[in-house]
């Protein structure tokens, strides 16, 4: 018998493929996220069957990846604080808050 999560064996035709041709970063990312998603539908049909939180449940398995204008607002505050470290020729505090509040009026 079969394990339940067991890829099937053209995707595991294919995986072998990539790996021969050398893919093989791209293909362990691949079959870490083929397997995980089997985990979050079994855990999704044990939750549903519980008559538990299907959203909640997704959103603690899957969690969202930040945003593009949260990438870069972090990037910025980085900068700032590198600012601080570097003679008046960097960024100044006010090209800091422009761009900041540039980037909090843009929507995700």
């Amino acid at each position: 018998m079969t394990h339940p999560i067991t890829p099937p064996p053209e995707l595991v035709h294919q995986w072998a493929d990539m790996l021969a041709s050398g893919s093989g970063q791209a293909v362990f990312a691949m079959a870490a996220r083929w397997g995980a998603d089997k985990e979050l539908e079994a855990c999704l049909r044990y939750a549903g069957d519980n008559g538990l939180s299907l959203t909640r449940m997704r959103a603690a398995r899957r969690p969202k990846l930040p945003s593009l204008k949260e990438q870069a607002l972090a990037a910025l505050q980085e900068a700032a604080h590198m600012a601080d470290d570097i003679p008046p020729q960097g960024i100044c505090s006010d090209q800091i808050d422009t761009i900041r509040r540039a980037l909090e009026a843009l929507d995700d």
